[in-house]
């Protein structure tokens, strides 16, 4: 494979000649960066969907519930996002503690923002004596524009590259381990996957059947559909540095995700039991 893999970077793409860069504006002593910008679209995009799923009838929260969202989902996405990494993947971090402060140097876990986004939701519905399962449900066909600008900023930064392979759109990641190796351009399959396929079932999920009036059922389809897609991609995309594949034969993203699928498939076939008016 190695031979084939050395003919074939004579061809492959190379991610330099893309002409991409993490800095999507530089000003002098301010950069902003397309990370973070992928961010806060993902949280107004969310948004806006969020805005159009409760002007449905029986919807589980009202606007000035859905404004105060925004709010509780970016410190739940931040902080748990930032946590789950250096608890996940980069316990050394704490040898450093300050070194977990800085955001800016990159370092996010899906599976500890979705914690924190949680906690944020529990947090709202108990303060407003509101359903916290169909509040989940709703902010889960949200969710995927998060995913899906957050995995282009991923690519753009030149991160999270996949595995070494000859397919004819293989890259060349210039940061990449054993530099010079073609590789899947995994974070584009996870931004296919977990962002507009995720959304698509979704959305069909809520505007065409009668899910939304089953609390849970939305937000255990969200959890199968990342959940099968992120175990899935785990296989085009290299592990990650320092812990490999683990004793067990799966990588960190693929074990977080096991929870994920188990819970979500309970959410689905339960759902029915728990069902609403759509007048509630």
């Amino acid at each position: 494979m190695i031979p084939s893999l050395a003919i074939d970077a004579t061809t492959a793409i190379h991610w330099d000649s893309l002409g991409l860069s993490p800095i999507a504006l530089d000003l002098g002593i301010l950069k902003i960066r397309w990370y973070s910008l992928a961010y806060i679209s993902g949280i107004l995009v969310g948004w806006w969907y969020l805005l159009k799923l409760i002007s449905t009838p029986g919807a589980p929260m009202a606007r000035r519930h859905a404004d105060d969202m925004v709010f509780y989902a970016t410190l739940g996405i931040l902080l748990g996002g930032r946590l789950g990494y250096t608890i996940f993947y980069k316990p050394e971090m704490w040898q450093h503690p300050v070194d977990v402060l800085k955001l800016w140097q990159g370092g996010m876990s899906f599976h500890g923002g979705a914690i924190g986004m949680s906690v944020g939701i529990f947090y709202l519905a108990w303060k407003n004596k509101l359903s916290w399962l169909r509040i989940h449900d709703y902010i889960a066909c949200c969710v995927p524009f998060g995913l899906f600008f957050g995995r282009l900023a991923n690519f753009v930064n030149g991160e999270l590259w996949g595995r070494a392979t000859d397919v004819p759109w293989a890259i060349i990641f210039p940061g990449a381990y054993a530099g010079g190796i073609p590789r899947h351009p995994s974070q584009l399959y996870e931004a296919a996957l977990e962002g507009v396929v995720l959304f698509v079932i979704l959305a069909w999920a809520f505007w065409k059947t009668n899910a939304r009036y089953q609390p849970g059922r939305l937000v255990g389809l969200f959890l199968v559909g990342y959940g099968f897609s992120r175990f899935g991609v785990e296989y085009f995309r290299e592990p990650d540095e320092g812990l490999g594949i683990l004793s067990w034969g799966l990588t960190m993203g693929q074990t977080l995700t096991v929870p994920m699928i188990v819970g979500g498939m309970w959410l689905i076939v339960t759902g029915p039991s728990r069902r609403v008016s759509s007048q509630a």
